[in-house]
């Protein structure tokens, strides 16, 4: 029989160093700039003489790499690409979306996504890119605060206040001028967005940005499929009809539950 870990006891040597390899992945994976092993050590409150063989391991099997002038700065490397890229290639809901995207986007000639909700963040899975030599900055893998976009409001709008303010604590961080900043703010936005079926990201996650998202829960997941464009492009006015036409475009292809 295996080895059951009650509460408030040690970890097994195994799985202590799982946890720990699993902790600087993730940590370079959301430090926007490389780290170095002591700024890794700091963060992370482990000794640098842990790290030291934990990184040489991780640099061999190509989980990080080093910069290639001073080799002392740390960030993700090509492997963890890799394991991305599987992940979405397999991912049910990303093949299921992929015609809608491709339609509406066609039909608005701006950038459309796929997002899902990850803790207090949505993650992109999957987009088509705007016509248009002025758009959005996005990328598959890319992080924003639910709270501050059109897909995140939309799934939120799906779940009950202690949900959500379990989900995203009360520290709400601010994107932009217009970005919402209290749970206060968010429940009253998060009705709004439940009476009217979409959620509305107004230059809240970029300047000059908008966008409309409608939520598409699937197999146990917060799903949220939008579209984004610069504000001059997308006045508040035409918010409904794009709102419509990425309903009925899930609707011709999802089945209803």
């Amino acid at each position: 029989m295996g080895e059951k870990v009650t509460a408030g006891a040690a970890l097994p040597a195994g799985v202590k160093s799982s946890e720990r390899t699993l902790d600087v992945l993730e940590l370079l994976a959301q430090s926007p700039e490389p780290l170095t092993m002591t700024e890794i050590s700091r963060r992370l409150s482990v000794p640098k003489s842990s790290l030291h063989k934990l990184l040489g391991t991780l640099e061999r099997r190509g989980w990080v790499q080093t910069d290639e002038l001073t080799h002392t700065r740390y960030r993700v490397g090509l492997r963890a690409l890799r394991a991305g890229t599987s992940f979405v290639d397999a991912d049910e809901v990303v093949r299921l979306t992929d015609p809608i995207l491709t339609a509406l986007s066609g039909q608005f000639e701006e950038a459309t996504h796929l997002g899902r909700l990850d803790g207090a963040e949505v993650v992109y899975l999957a987009k088509r890119e705007s016509t248009h030599p002025l758009r959005m900055f996005s990328a598959v893998g890319r992080r924003l605060p639910a709270h501050a976009t059109a897909m995140g409001k939309a799934m939120l709008a799906t779940m009950d206040a202690a949900e959500i303010e379990s989900l995203l604590g009360t520290d709400l961080a601010v994107l932009t001028q217009r970005t919402i900043r209290s749970l206060e703010e968010l429940h009253e936005d998060l009705a709004l967005t439940r009476e009217r079926g979409y959620g509305i990201d107004d230059e809240e996650s970029a300047d000059m940005m908008r966008a409309v998202a409608v939520s598409l829960p699937v197999d146990g997941t917060h799903n949220a499929i939008s579209l984004s464009a610069p504000s001059a492009r997308l006045p508040r006015e035409m918010l409904p009809d794009v709102a419509s036409a990425i309903t009925a475009a899930i609707d011709r292809v999802v089945p209803a539950p």
